[in-house]
């Protein structure tokens, strides 16, 4: 019983951090919860950082950001607070999409909210999402790197200048196989062979 209540308090917390209540009913800030009601194609777009354009991002920096002076941050710490801007701007108008009523002033209670509660999330998820397309980018050039490296072989050994080079490669190869063979079986062959016991008497 008392892990249920754990459970729905914690339920609770995060509906809390994710939705705000408007005019007697619930919206949710949190852009993944829409997602049972969006195509693929609208996923994508959400997911997917560079979407929209570096102009329409910079002139919202200080609309979510006001705290910040962008002069002073380094370029990885711009990348990532630039994307979550991108998130901010994505989410609003998701909310707008799918609550087309709601006045100015609640999208801007939304907002507000938005701004205090998501940030640190969604710079968490815009890192993640980085992290994913390097590592894919990663793969991608390691696989393309294996396929040159066994395609190069191949074309080599279908050359008639390897075919050429390599015939009495192996014939030389064949040849000292068999010369050392042929060493071992003679050396065999003329040491004698005698009983612990005969050997004993000999000495």
């Amino acid at each position: 019983m008392i892990v249920a209540q754990q459970a729905d308090l914690q339920l609770n917390r995060r509906l809390q951090k994710d939705s705000i209540s408007i005019a007697g009913r619930v919206v949710y800030i949190n852009p993944f919860l829409y997602w049972r009601r969006f195509d693929t194609n609208t996923d994508r777009w959400l997911r997917e950082p560079g979407q929209l354009g570096e102009d329409q991002i910079s002139i919202n920096r200080t609309r979510f950001y006001p705290e910040i002076d962008w002069n002073f941050l380094k370029d990885d710490e711009r990348i990532i607070k630039d994307a979550a801007v991108e998130m901010f701007l994505k989410t609003l108008e998701l909310i707008s999409t799918f609550h087309p009523d709601l006045t100015a002033g609640q999208l801007l209670e939304i907002e507000r909210k938005m701004a205090v509660t998501k940030k640190r999330s969604f710079e968490r998820w815009v890192e993640k999402s980085f992290r994913r397309k390097i590592n894919e980018a990663s793969r991608e050039r390691n696989r393309f790197a294996r396929e040159r490296f066994v395609r190069g072989w191949r074309e080599w050994l279908t050359l008639e200048t390897t075919h050429q080079a390599f015939l009495p490669f192996a014939a030389m190869i064949v040849i000292s196989i068999f010369g050392g063979w042929s060493i071992g079986i003679s050396n065999n062959s003329c040491t004698p062979y005698f009983p612990a016991s005969e050997t004993s008497i000999l000495k």
